[in-house]
């Protein structure tokens, strides 16, 4: 009696504390918030996605995943039902994207907000209002997946293409022409050192006493230059002293001065007077030169003076006395 005392005593310990840990897991995992109840519809695959998945919004956990079936409405889509807190800013421009959480697969579903409203859903059957689902990086990468095989095929191809046989030959061609072309450059290169030894080094050689003339035409051309500078002081005070007050030219531009009103008294006064002088040596020497003609043509003016002379016998006029 005492062995089943004891064992109903530890029965009954047992399962008070089964009820205690039951009754503080309901303690810790209650959640008085209050929930809406969103639906989101989607084509796209939902692997990784279970119920009771967290549902986030900027990373923020606001609500969990409530069911995953299939839209009564749309054939072949995914409805995931989600609840979450009535605090969380939902609006017109929130949409519901998948995550998944590193290399486990596990998916959540993750809001945010775009720059412009989404076009408002009709509500399902249920009569629950519906978030836009755009698809996931993974759903957008397993829709181009076939296009990216494709291009991958193609670069096979073209690689494979690229390593034929003929293409090997001619590989192996042009390596050996590389080869020859180095052994060229070799060839050349000796034939270099050998120029240099021969020709550059006495040249080489013949640069000092190049480089002492040259030191010597540069200290002439200093010397010139010397010179020059001299010759231009020189030329810059005869042009100081011929620039000065009472200089040479001051002189000239004063005799210019003179010379010019002579000319011009000549011009106004004398030139006049010459004019005049002229005009009645002229009219004497025509006078003179009509009293030579008369003389000429009547020598009798010397005798009978300027008049009439009568006519003589035998001329027109003549009358007998």
């Amino acid at each position: 009696m005492e062995n089943k005392s004891h064992a109903l005593a530890a029965g009954l310990f047992v399962l008070v504390v089964a009820a205690m840990l039951a009754g503080l897991a309901v303690w810790l995992t209650r959640d008085d918030s209050n929930y809406e109840q969103y639906e989101l519809s989607t084509r796209d695959g939902v692997t990784g996605l279970q119920p009771q998945a967290a549902v986030r919004y900027k990373g923020v956990a606001v609500g969990k995943v409530t069911r995953i079936g299939f839209d009564p409405q749309v054939t072949g889509n995914v409805l995931i039902r989600i609840a979450v807190n009535e605090q969380a800013p939902i609006n017109p421009t929130t949409f519901a994207v998948l995550g998944y959480q590193g290399v486990t697969g596990l998916a959540h579903v993750q809001l945010d907000d775009a720059d412009q409203p989404y076009p408002q859903l009709p509500p399902g059957p249920s009569g629950l209002p519906r978030l836009p689902l755009k698809p996931s990086p993974f759903g957008k990468l397993a829709e181009q997946g076939p296009a990216i095989l494709a291009q991958v095929e193609e670069a096979t191809r073209r690689v494979n293409e690229l390593l034929s046989d003929t293409n090997q030959q001619k590989l192996t061609a042009a390596i050996t022409n590389i080869g020859d072309a180095a052994g060229s450059v070799n060839a050349l290169t000796q034939r270099l050192d050998t120029t240099v030894a021969q020709h550059l080094d006495p040249a080489l050689a013949a640069l000092p006493p190049l480089a002492g003339d040259a030191r010597k035409t540069l200290q002439a051309l200093q010397q010139a230059g010397t010179s020059v500078s001299t010759l231009a002081s020189d030329i810059s005070q005869t042009t100081q002293r011929l620039n000065a007050e009472g200089g040479a030219i001051d002189q000239i531009t004063l005799g210019t001065q003179a010379l010019a009103r002579t000319a011009d008294q000549f011009g106004t006064t004398t030139l006049p007077r010459l004019n005049r002088a002229a005009d009645d040596t002229s009219r004497a020497a025509r006078r003179l030169s009509r009293a030579a003609g008369g003389v000429t043509d009547n020598p009798q003016l010397f005798i009978y003076g300027s008049g009439r002379v009568p006519p003589g016998p035998g001329e027109a006029g003549f009358a007998a006395p």
